[in-house]
């Protein structure tokens, strides 16, 4: 190498270290709510230490037509108590109560049901300003799964209804027809802005796939309005997809705010599922335990969530 060119590669090194270090990024933060069925969620001391301010429940499309049945009345208690913790609602419509689809009973409601039954809805709740017309609608335990036209049909109804609502206009569960579902629907609502997506595969598989699958298909903002770090599953099968691990939950808490949120900055809110674990169920993601205490994922958040509102305090 000739004399005159060492020289100048090594002033250009020097040059280089003589530049100050580059500031790490900054972590982006969106706001972090708890998608939970149940009301005593509100009042537990944890809950308030986590400062959430968002919260989503899932009731049958048709509940404020049964006053009188179990559905209505937890549906009652849930959104007194989030009102009481000024917590804003979430409200994603399901099935009817009883239904088994893809099997029988599978009510398919027609637009004029839907109505009838969003009107009563509205009427009864005219606070809840946040509505998911249906709950994985992609999913085949809904009436919805292979007729994203109808789930448009509902997102069409509550849009003319409630105008002042933010609507989730699909809310998609992230399996293998996601793409090709979230296609025909945006067919048939091409003017939707706003879509919810069930990510769990992506935070416990530490992969993106998925939200960008969603991102390259649908236009407008993306709320992850289920997610959350499986700490242990078992299909209804009896087999064991995921097996009691915290150390593996909490590793999938810290990938899907450190990889997954900042993929796009359209990803603009996250629902956690779910508050407390519950031994009965088969499925397990909770924040605390079946005792009631802090696991290390509820830690995660609560770090999150005090990093982002000092962000907000500087600014």
């Amino acid at each position: 190498m000739p004399k005159s060119l060492r020289l100048l590669l090594a002033a250009a090194a020097a040059a280089l270290l003589a530049l100050p270090a580059a500031a790490p990024a900054a972590t982006r933060h969106v706001p972090v709510g708890i998608s939970d069925q149940n009301a005593e969620t509100f009042t537990n001391p944890l809950f308030t230490a986590l400062n959430v301010r968002y919260a989503r429940y899932v009731t049958p499309w048709n509940v404020a037509l049964k006053p009188a049945s179990r559905s209505a009345q937890e549906l009652d208690a849930w959104l007194t108590a989030a009102e009481e913790a000024g917590v804003s609602a979430l409200v994603s419509f399901n099935h009817s109560e009883g239904d088994d689809c893809p099997r029988r009973p599978c009510a398919k409601p027609s637009a004029s049901a839907y109505r009838r039954a969003f009107r009563a809805f509205r009427a009864k709740y005219p606070r809840v300003l946040a509505i998911s017309p249906w709950n994985e609608a992609n999913h085949m335990a809904q009436p919805t799964y292979k007729r994203p036209d109808l789930a448009a049909t509902y997102y069409h109804v509550v849009r003319r209804e409630c105008p002042q609502c933010q609507v989730v206009a699909a809310d998609v569960l992230d399996i293998s027809n996601m793409e090709r579902w979230l296609q025909a629907f945006v067919e048939k609502a091409p003017d939707a802005r706003l879509y919810g997506m069930h990510n769990y595969g992506d935070a416990n598989r530490f992969r993106t796939s998925g939200i960008e699958t969603v991102l390259r298909t649908v236009k407008g903002s993306i709320w992850l309005t289920e997610t959350g770090a499986i700490t242990s599953f078992v299909t209804s099968a009896g087999k064991v997809s995921f097996r009691h691990d915290d150390a593996r939950a909490a590793k999938a808490m810290r990938y899907l705010f450190d990889k997954l949120v900042p993929v796009s900055n359209r990803i603009k809110r996250v629902y956690l599922y779910h508050w407390a674990a519950d031994p009965k169920n088969r499925w397990d993601s909770a924040l605390l335990d079946r005792n009631g205490r802090p696991r290390k994922v509820y830690d995660i958040v609560k770090r999150y969530n005090a990093a982002a509102g000092r962000g907000r305090a500087r600014r």
